[in-house]
């Protein structure tokens, strides 16, 4: 399998660009904090500026967001055999690449969960980009294939 260089350099920039502080000590006892919101991992998402011509392009481009917007849920090595699981959902996008629907088209026959964590992973990762100009239905169809950690892999990734 040959994983794209810009797949490759998006995941390595999204992991080295975590950095942290030392701690510094509280002047006062602090009061509980609540878990702070999720920092969604927008500036490292692969560039979705400028049309694509295809919706092969566009599955390509979505593929790459949706492993950039889930860096602990996803592998791009060869996909394990066997695959635990192989959830495929069909995606309808508005003009803007916002999800209008997701259509589960088939459910695995063992760790049905992994439905559900595919649907998420796609919420993750919208939106997708501009689809004005490919032809209607605005609408694409991914496969996931998942290993025994429940990590996923989009197979257009391995085409």
């Amino acid at each position: 399998m040959v994983v794209s260089a810009a797949v490759a350099a998006g995941v390595t920039a999204l992991v080295s660009g975590c950095a942290s502080r030392a701690p510094q000590a509280p002047a006062k006892p602090a009061a509980p904090v609540a878990p702070s919101a999720k920092v969604e991992p927008q500036a490292a998402m692969p560039n979705l500026q400028g049309p694509v011509k295809t919706w092969d392009e566009y599955r390509l481009r979505a593929a790459k967001r949706m492993v950039a917007a889930n860096p602990d849920k996803t592998y791009l090595s060869d996909p394990p055999d066997p695959l635990l699981a192989i959830p495929v959902l069909d995606i309808t996008v508005r003009a803007d690449g916002s999800i209008d629907r997701i259509e589960v088209v088939r459910v695995p026959t063992q760790a049905k969960d992994t439905v559900e964590l595919a649907k998420e992973a796609v919420r993750r990762a919208a939106p997708f980009g501009d689809v004005g100009r490919l032809p209607k239905p605005w609408k694409f169809r991914e496969t996931f294939l998942y290993d025994d950690a429940r990590r996923f892999k989009p197979m257009i990734l391995d085409q």
